[in-house]
């Protein structure tokens, strides 16, 4: 009797959950599943009695396709549905129309006087705060926050979830939402409203924490404020606002992240194929966290680091990845590598995930924000699966920072010009741009470099076996015959005048000039073995991970594109509330927090940069230098093998065939395909035809061997 699957038990931190409203990847889906279900009345007499009245703040163009609104600033809306997920409402306009609008684009006719949950402060005490901001330059710019507590946004049942891969080989790992960086990291919620998502206390508590803490960031006193903050490790919530010292961020007078917690290398090693029951096989890594310590007399040895070694697997790097990007929406993470399904156990695969986590995670830790976040301490010092599999749903079920996030950025007031921002902007965009594309043509060249130096291992190798044919008399089997008569290619080899009965390459018996020569002649083709083998070594192993290491510098446009976006939009909002005719203190100073946050983004990428290209250039020298000294210890040793009194030495015993002379015959040309890096997210690949991504699937659902690369689903082939 056949019977229905039953649903497999999963533990709660891979329980997807659901939601009542799917905005998927166009918002028709969004809208006819939100028409179906009961949360939206069947009549318009009860929509129009569950509205309230609003009115549109900007001009909004929506897709008729996807069921969004065209809305001018100011017009009259009644809003049915406010909180839907990924930032839409339900609104009605005064012709019956209805559709989607952005929540950020209206704001309720009832709270024109007071926005909804900010407790605003009497004159004096705005006269009062204007005194303290004109007459400190290290007082902190973010406002007050608001009472009201956003609820965990619950991912949705469509979109990246289901198919990351196909969307980012299909886009260039591009993002599907029309919204830019500026609306979704929360910039715009901050600038607009000054909320902060993950609070529920009152302005005037959170404004006096903000004097509280700008009273030991200050010029003078960075380093007793910074060591106070540094000394903190307690992790134990602030009773007034219930945040961890991790979520405070501060920029210096330079535009610089104020970095808590000194650098520190991580080592991703030691792969391990493990199984489970409920997964299937997997590969695990070893993640070393290595802590130098500091010491202050220079004269003394550095001392062993400590190691902190954790064991993670890919989907744990999943959870880190989504984690940061929820909790730090301000600053550029680098990407996740790809989850690939081809040859996934192979030696190679396993070798090239390896390095990319490796710099993937390194690069995460670099950044002196990122490095102190509580999910990053919690990634690489939980030992325990216990522990792990207990902490895992907090950190997934935390809400999206959003505006929270630029609430806690603390910098000195007045710490921007105007002017300076927007050049800043336009030479970091223009720069970011030229370096993706000089990147780009350099790894091109550089796959040609190695391409190259196979190619010389091949030479070097046909001149080794050459040279032993010559005084051998033994004929090789490719060897080309150009300019040679026909007359002469009939020999043996065996016949007398050749080679003597010592060995010797001549006709004379006893020679001993000619038996020396011989034999010297016969290290320099073992010689030029060992070259050719240096060569090939050199472009698969030492120049593969420079080849490697150039993918983490490439793409900066890409990465840094958010923080492009949110500068350029914060300064349009910036103009705004610096006019004569419409002054807003308030927002231009959250103007100047999200501002501050990006240009220390800026400044970020500018310390990378030149690390990064410095220890490219430094690797690329150093083991261009290492092959060359190599080549050129073997070669002298041939060399030396003609003069006295090597030379002399040589003649005295007969000459021992060569362990390459058995190869003549079937000569060692041709070389195994070189391995090239994975592809970066942000690599443009060619499109297949339809036609050949349709034969392929059909030959994998029949068990056929369409290709020669096992994949682990019949979706594998798109991703």
């Amino acid at each position: 009797m056949a019977t229905l699957p039953r649903a497999s038990k999963s533990s709660a931190f891979l329980t997807r959950p659901r939601s009542d409203f799917d905005a998927g990847i166009n918002t028709s889906t969004a809208w006819t599943e939100h028409l179906e279900i009961a949360s939206v009345p069947s009549s318009d007499d009860e929509l129009e009695e569950s509205g309230r009245p609003a009115r549109a703040l900007y001009d909004f163009e929506g897709k008729a396709e996807f069921r969004e609104l065209n809305i001018k600033a100011g017009d009259e809306l009644q809003v049915l549905k406010e909180e839907l997920p990924d930032g839409w409402s339900l609104v009605k306009t005064d012709s019956g129309e209805m559709g989607l609008l952005p929540r950020t684009y209206y704001t309720f006719t009832s709270d024109f006087a007071v926005s909804p949950g900010v407790e605003l402060p009497g004159p004096s005490s705005f006269s009062k705060l204007r005194k303290q901001r004109e007459a400190s330059s290290s007082s902190i710019t973010p406002r007050a926050s608001p009472r009201n507590s956003v609820q965990p946004i619950i991912p949705q049942n469509t979109g990246e979830w289901m198919f990351p891969s196909f969307r980012q080989s299909l886009l260039g790992g591009k993002s599907l939402n029309r919204f830019s960086n500026f609306v979704t990291s929360g910039a715009e919620e901050w600038v607009l409203k000054g909320k902060a998502a993950d609070t529920t206390v009152s302005s005037s508590s959170f404004h006096s924490l903000h004097e509280k803490l700008s009273s030991t960031f200050s010029d003078e006193g960075d380093e007793e404020g910074g060591d106070d903050y540094e000394n903190d490790n307690s992790g134990e919530r602030f009773s007034q606002i219930g945040m961890k010292e991790a979520e405070n961020h501060f920029v210096d007078a330079g535009h610089a992240w104020k970095s808590k917690v000194p650098p520190f290398r991580i080592m991703v090693h030691s792969p391990s194929k493990r199984t489970s029951v409920l997964s299937g096989a997997y590969t695990i890594y070893n993640v070393t966290s290595l802590f130098h310590a500091q010491s202050n007399d220079s004269d003394s040895p550095p001392g062993s680091p400590t190691r902190i070694t954790v064991q993670r697997r890919y989907s744990h790097f999943v959870i880190l990845h989504t984690a940061l990007t929820r909790r730090l929406p301000g600053i550029a993470l680098p990407p996740l590598p790809e989850k690939q399904y081809a040859g996934r156990f192979s030696e190679d695969f396993v070798e090239a995930r390896r390095g990319d986590l490796e710099r993937y995670i390194s690069r995460v830790v670099r950044h002196p924000v990122a490095r102190y976040a509580e999910v990053v301490t919690f990634f690489l010092g939980c030992e325990s699966d216990t522990e792990w599999k207990r902490m895992v749903p907090y950190h997934l079920s935390m809400p999206a920072a959003g505006p929270s996030f630029y609430a806690h950025v603390f910098h000195p007031a007045f710490n921007l010009d105007l002017e300076d921002a927007e050049d800043a902007v336009t030479r970091f965009a223009t720069h970011t741009k030229s370096v993706g594309k000089g990147v780009q043509g350099l790894r091109n060249i550089f796959g040609r470099v190695r391409e190259s130096r196979v190619e010389m291992s091949k030479a070097e190798r046909l001149l080794s076996y050459s040279l032993l044919s010559l005084i051998t008399s033994k004929p090789l089997a490719s060897a080309p015959t150009t300019g040679v008569v026909e007359e002469d290619e009939e020999y043996n080899s065996k016949d007398k005048g050749l080679l003597n009965e010592d060995g010797a390459w001549c006709w004379r018996e006893g020679c001993k000039a000619c038996l020396g020569m011989t034999k010297a002649m016969q290290r320099t083709s073992e010689a030029l073995q060992s070259v050719a083998d240096l060569y090939d070594d050199h472009a698969r192993r030492t120049q593969l991970a420079t080849h490697e290491a150039l993918k983490g510098v490439s793409h900066p446009s890409s990465v840094y594109d958010g923080v492009v976006a949110t500068h350029r939009s914060t300064l349009t909002r910036y103009r705004e509330a610096t006019k004569d005719s419409h002054a807003d203190e308030d927002m231009a100073s959250r103007c100047e927090t999200v501002l501050n946050t990006t240009m220390a983004e800026m400044e970020t990428y500018h310390a990378q940069k030149v690390e990064d290209f410095s220890s490219l250039a430094k690797e690329h020298l150093d083991g261009e230098i290492a092959l060359y000294e190599q080549i050129l210890t073997r070669l002298r040793v041939a060399r030396r093998s003609f003069d006295p009194p090597q030379l002399e030495e040589l003649s005295t015993s007969p000459r021992q065939p060569s362990i390459y002379e058995r190869e003549l015959e079937q000569p060692r040309l041709g070389a195994a395909p070189l391995l090239q890096p994975c592809p970066h997210v942000f690599d443009s690949a060619p499109m297949r035809p339809v036609s050949v991504v349709i034969q392929e699937g059909v030959g994998m659902l029949l068990g056929g061997s369409a290709t020669s690369v096992g994949r682990g689903s019949v979706f594998g082939k798109f991703w």
